[in-house]
């Protein structure tokens, strides 16, 4: 299964990119990152057996052991592509919103969209480790 985040903006060379980067390096599953213009610019299309997550402050807060449960039904349940929608700024509207497989959020705080890049990359990891039962993860 593909675990593809597509973002809107450019994250460029900065510290936020290099986690990124970090993060997705140990992600044992196949993964890209796909960056938009902050306004405009059309989604790839998405081909059959794909799930959309958008990342939305109205959204579910799943803790890790959930998120990893639900990316292993995916992956188990023949999922070929997981798509992550990052908004800009502003975020997305209601269309939008109805779209989506499922909304998560980070917590009920406001964070900065560039931010949701490095901690969606750093939830992929660790969900990938869960999966593998990598000692790192403890609950708790």
């Amino acid at each position: 299964m593909l675990l593809h985040i597509i973002a809107r903006g450019k994250i460029g060379r900065s510290p936020e990119a290099d986690l990124v980067e970090r993060y997705l390096k140990r992600v044992t599953l196949s993964h890209k990152v796909t960056e938009l213009p902050d306004r405009g610019g059309k989604l790839p299309p998405a081909s059959p057996g794909t799930v959309t997550v958008m990342l939305d402050e109205k959204g579910k807060q799943l803790t890790s052991m959930d998120f990893a449960r639900r990316i292993e039904g995916w992956r188990d349940g023949g999922t070929r592509e997981c798509r992550f929608l990052i908004g800009a700024a502003d975020g997305f509207d209601e269309a939008e919103r109805s779209n989506a497989d499922l909304l998560i959020a980070f917590g009920a705080m406001t964070w900065p969209h560039m931010m949701a890049r490095p901690m969606l990359a750093e939830q992929l990891w660790r969900a990938t480790s869960i999966l593998a039962n990598h000692p790192y993860h403890r609950e708790g």
